[in-house]
């Protein structure tokens, strides 16, 4: 693991200086997984693509700020996921759901997608609505709280919420349709 973070350590500290092939070896490595992040919070590839293309140009101009190198892969993810939330800003529509609804009902005491394949699952949050999907990564994968959530989006922590429950109401659903039609 010490050579890793070394080398790792030598790669940050190059790009930082400007090196081309530094960037692109860290591009490299850490590209498919801020992808990844990218392709389940815009739900198509082509915006992913643009985001994540964004995403490293920001990281690369900002080596700079970057205290310590080792650190580069959760401060990259930070930009990327911070780069969605601007592009969802200026992208999605925000439906609000029946909160009343909402209110009755309390959440599972397992939370059940646990226990599902994560492909299926990443599918599955792919084709969410957006504000649905928005709030689920966040919340789900990014560990952010809906007051969080709220502030970088612009909405009310209810409509987080909301958008919360509603993502996990539709993703049991197609997902359980999923494991009836395809076992």
């Amino acid at each position: 693991m010490e050579t890793a973070n070394h080398i790792l350590t030598n790669l940050v500290t190059k790009a930082r200086k400007g090196n081309a092939d530094a960037q692109s070896s860290l591009y490299h490595q850490f590209s498919k997984a801020m992808f990844n992040i990218c392709i389940r919070m815009t739900g198509n590839r082509s915006d992913a693509e643009d985001v994540l293309q964004e995403a490293f140009i920001i990281a690369f101009k900002s080596l700079h700020q970057l205290k310590e190198e080792v650190l580069f892969g959760g401060w990259l993810r930070r930009i990327v996921v911070n780069e969605c939330i601007k592009y969802s800003k200026k992208t999605f529509y925000w439906q609000d759901w029946d909160e009343a609804d909402h209110k009755h009902r309390t959440d599972d005491a397992v939370e059940w997608w646990h226990e599902i394949d994560m492909t299926i699952i990443h599918q599955q949050i792919k084709s969410l609505p957006d504000g649905c999907r928005q709030v689920f990564n966040l919340y789900v994968l990014e560990d952010y709280s809906h007051k969080q959530i709220a502030d970088n989006m612009g909405i009310s922590e209810g409509t987080s919420k909301s958008q919360y429950y509603r993502a996990k109401q539709l993703l049991k659903e197609r997902i359980t349709k999923h494991i009836a039609v395809h076992g």
